[in-house]
């Protein structure tokens, strides 16, 4: 199915439920939820207004509100938390793996978690105080710790016999993990090398070595980069003294992914994936004044400097006229750069010790794509008002105004990564503030000079 079809389907799913809420009829609506996935479901509550994700959360199947509640952005799942009594929340959390219930814990009320625990068995208890003993974003946070483990000195046939008494496996396996009598990681035995292999060989002769395991502090880029670079479907995590603790699987990696690629996108703008489309206004309006104040004070300081040429901007129309053509080829050249640097500080692609090759890259690009852009607006600007001098100075002004982009896209994100501050948050204000004083300042600056 397409991206296209895919959209289609959505919107069509959406429309087709938002009457039958409408109109009042909740049969329709409750057979389309049957037809969904848990993430499925999560996607369509966070595309309704509250009133009518109410009321799709009450027809929900109880045996799904768990993944579902795994699924939703964190404010959405707030609201739904909200709306369901203890019985019913204790009830569709004992349904998620370890890995899943670790993700929710933090959201629950302190109360709530200490009941949850105190009703679990206690190998389930104490693999969910193992999870959550791992800081939130490493590999032993996200991991789960049903995995299937032998030992090197079995034979392949007493292990598919074990296999099958056992009747069942856990999603995603690809894998057994082997380890020694304490529980140490030896490495790993591919499924279909165990049922081609001759079943008289021991277990020792057919494991896989090669690839070491993840560790339980590792950091959460780092495990999607393992399975990006090595195709994973699963992968073992071991502790600091090399004991197998769990394992982490790709659906988990793709969930990760998602929500940092989500991230990126949403910092952009200053806001963050966890934001409710349907949040209150005040709440909605008052986490995006910050960045709006914060643009407000860049603003001013552009401002000031237009300011120091009135007397010019007076004497010469032309130049206000032309101003907002230097601020936005700037700004445009400015957001390529800084977008591409971003990602590669997200991918561990760009580093201190590859800046300066990378610098060097922009600065030409930027270079090469001034002199042609001077070129044409230059043009135009002389066919516009007449006087070779004013399409002299926007050509010189566009020039240093894009070399001042390249190097603020490469420089800004570096530069806010050192100090520990988001690139992808912050770097859209800082770079926009250098394109626009640097443009303005060359094209009056210059104006003043040779046009006065």
């Amino acid at each position: 199915m397409s991206e296209n079809e895919r959209y289609e389907r959505k919107t069509r799913q959406l429309r087709l439920l938002s009457e039958a809420l409408e109109s009042g009829r909740l049969a329709p609506v409750k057979r389309m939820l049957d037809t969904l996935t848990p993430g499925e479901i999560a996607r369509v509550l966070e595309s309704l207004p509250p009133a009518k994700r109410s009321v799709v959360w009450g027809l929900t199947d109880p045996d799904d509100d768990g993944e579902v509640l795994v699924h939703v952005a964190d404010e959405v799942r707030d609201g739904l938390l909200a709306e369901m009594d203890r019985e019913e929340l204790r009830s569709a959390l004992t349904t998620l793996d370890v890995d899943d219930l670790a993700e929710l814990v933090d959201d629950l009320p302190s109360q709530l978690t200490e009941e949850l625990l105190r009703g679990m068995d206690r190998e389930h208890r104490d693999r969910l105080e193992q999870v959550l003993s791992y800081p939130e974003d490493s590999a032993g946070r996200l991991m789960n710790t049903d995995v299937i483990t032998v030992r090197a000195d079995v034979a392949v046939d007493v292990v598919l016999r074990y296999l099958r008494m056992r009747g069942e496996m856990p999603e995603h396996t690809d894998h057994l993990f082997v380890v020694n009598r304490n529980g140490r990681y030896i490495g790993r035995v591919a499924l279909t090398a165990l049922l081609t292999s001759d079943p008289e060989r021991t277990i020792a002769e057919i494991v896989d070595d090669s690839r070491p395991a993840l560790s339980a502090s590792a950091s959460l880029d780092a495990v999607a980069e393992e399975f990006e670079n090595h195709r994973y479907v699963s992968a073992p995590v071991i502790d600091a003294d090399n004991h197998l603790v769990g394992r982490i699987t790709v659906d988990d990696v793709i969930d990760l992914v998602r929500d940092r690629a989500e991230h990126d996108l949403m910092s952009m703008a200053g806001l963050t994936q966890k934001e409710d489309m349907f949040a209150p206004v005040a709440a909605a309006s008052r986490r995006r004044s910050l960045w709006l104040g914060v643009n407000l004070i860049t603003t001013f300081l552009t401002a000031s400097v237009i300011g120091r040429f009135e007397g010019t901007l007076q004497q010469i129309v032309a130049l206000a006229v032309l101003m907002p053509v230097v601020a936005s080829m700037g700004g445009v050249a400015g957001t390529q750069t800084l977008t591409l640097i971003v990602r590669g500080l997200a991918l561990g692609q760009v580093n201190w010790d590859n800046a300066r090759d990378l610098l060097k890259r922009e600065v030409a690009i930027g270079a090469l794509n001034g002199m042609v852009l001077a070129s044409v607006i230059a043009l135009v600007a002389w066919t516009w008002f007449g006087d070779w001098r004013i399409a002299a100075v926007i050509a010189a002004a566009i020039t240093i105004n894009l070399l001042a982009a390249s190097l603020a896209g490469v420089l800004i994100p570096l530069l806010l990564k050192r100090f520990s501050v988001d690139p992808a948050l912050a770097g859209g204000v800082a770079l926009t503030t250098v394109t626009d004083m640097v443009g303005f300042l060359g094209f009056l600056g210059i104006g003043t000079l040779f046009l006065l």
